[in-house]
């Protein structure tokens, strides 16, 4: 019926970016199974899959009527560019065939999938998934995807220089992708500081750890694209000196302009879903007067800089 998943994008705590090879240790999060490691077009790491066996109402709004899930999540971490950290949870939905709750032996075989139990509206489903607030009790997959990004940030070692002046929130993207007969826009919102959803209908076939590899590319490059923001609002262009103004502006040129890729995964289908939100949300185009907004001001401080060093 569904594939829900929540997706953690934070900033690596205590030191300068790693080496892929130092950030391939941290993700090491199975013991056995082999990490995924990327050097092009930038560095990418990535844990392998582990199942979390869940047991919980799904939050379907009707109190009278409520919907048992009985299954698995898959959690996952990754490093984007030596310092960019994300925990990712996320989960199939399908009906139950039957009432009765089966051996645990019966879900950990079909890894990644939950089944719903109960008299199931997928309509009511999605509804309770792509609201901002989850009903006490029902299925956390932002505390599972928490979990694997506070497992790296725990595994970081102590000493190397922190990044002075960079102080990043963490945000946090769910996304609920319906099955439909054909293909509709996604649709995606910014409902506070931290919380963003994204949703979509896709046709049945459409494989989920392609949406899950663009809802984790869609999340990194909302994280971008809001931390820079906040950067370029706290230099406070205009107010404050220039000098003061271009220390502020710097960790986004020494941490974050070169990040800038989307549909970098998730292949065909990223690269059309993208297409679709930059229509609709325009976050290339925000990107960019962001970044010759932050550029212009260094070369006014560059001209500034040399015409004072020149003798009169």
């Amino acid at each position: 019926m569904l594939v829900v998943g929540e997706v953690h994008t934070g900033l690596l705590r205590g030191r300068d970016p790693m080496s892929a090879r130092e950030a391939a240790s941290l993700v090491d999060l199975v013991a056995g199974e082999p990490v995924l490691r990327l050097e092009r077009p930038r560095s990418y790491v990535r844990s392998p899959e582990r199942p979390v066996g869940v047991d919980c109402p799904l939050g379907a709004p009707a109190p009278a009527r409520q919907v048992r899930g009985i299954g698995t999540v898959l959690q996952r971490a990754a490093i984007t560019g030596g310092h960019i950290v994300q925990g990712t949870a996320w989960t199939t939905l399908t009906r139950a065939t039957g009432s009765a709750r089966q051996p645990w032996s019966h879900y950990l075989a079909r890894l990644g999938v939950i089944e719903a139990v109960g008299r199931v509206q997928p309509t009511e489903l999605t509804e309770a998934f792509a609201a901002p607030d989850r009903a006490a009790g029902a299925l956390d997959l932002g505390g599972i995807a928490a979990l694997a990004s506070d497992l790296v940030q725990s595994a970081v070692p102590a000493g190397g220089r922190s990044r002075e002046r960079l102080r990043l929130p963490r945000t946090r993207l769910r996304f609920v992708v319906e099955q439909g007969d054909t293909a509709g826009p996604p649709s995606f919102a910014v409902h506070d500081d931290q919380l963003r959803i994204m949703r979509v209908t896709l046709p049945a076939e459409a494989p989920p750890r392609l949406l899950v590899a663009f809802g984790e590319d869609l999340a990194l490059h909302d994280w971008l694209l809001t931390s820079v923001i906040g950067i370029v609002d706290r230099a406070a262009i205009g107010a404050l000196p220039r000098d003061e103004s271009l220390g502020r502006l710097r960790p986004a040129v020494d941490y974050l302009l070169h990040l800038w890729l989307p549909a970098g995964r998730g292949g065909e289908l990223a690269g059309q879903l993208w297409e679709t939100l930059e229509r609709r949300a325009a976050f290339t185009r925000q990107w960019a007067l962001l970044r010759d907004r932050i550029r212009d001001q260094f070369a006014v401080g560059a001209v500034a800089a040399l015409s004072a060093a020149m003798p009169r």
